[in-house]
């Protein structure tokens, strides 16, 4: 068999690539809201950065505009503290088996 295809992802505030469990995703609802989605299986749109990055991303409207909403101070402040809160993404595996 041959080697399984690691998905990757673009950081919306420093726009480097990467495999996509060494990022955070921030997701629209459905609903409207917007917030840090730990599992990055949430519906909804979607955007991807580095844990770093979120403060850049806010401040360049990187993040409203991925998202295609507004978003306020306090509600950017929120989704730092959660993401901050949130443990570190696992280190990738390479795709071999043992």
């Amino acid at each position: 068999m041959g080697e399984r295809r690691i998905p990757e992802r673009t950081c919306i505030a420093c726009r480097a690539r990467g495999p996509k469990g060494s990022f955070v995703r921030i997701v629209r609802t459905p609903e409207g809201r917007v917030a840090f989605d730990p599992t990055g299986r949430e519906a909804g749109r979607g955007a991807y950065l580095h844990p770093g990055c979120l403060d850049r991303a806010e401040r360049s409207g990187a993040l409203a505009r991925a998202l295609r909403t507004p978003l306020g101070r306090a509600e950017a402040a929120r989704l730092m503290t959660d993401v901050r809160a949130a443990p570190a993404p696992p280190p990738e595996r390479s795709g071999v088996s043992a």
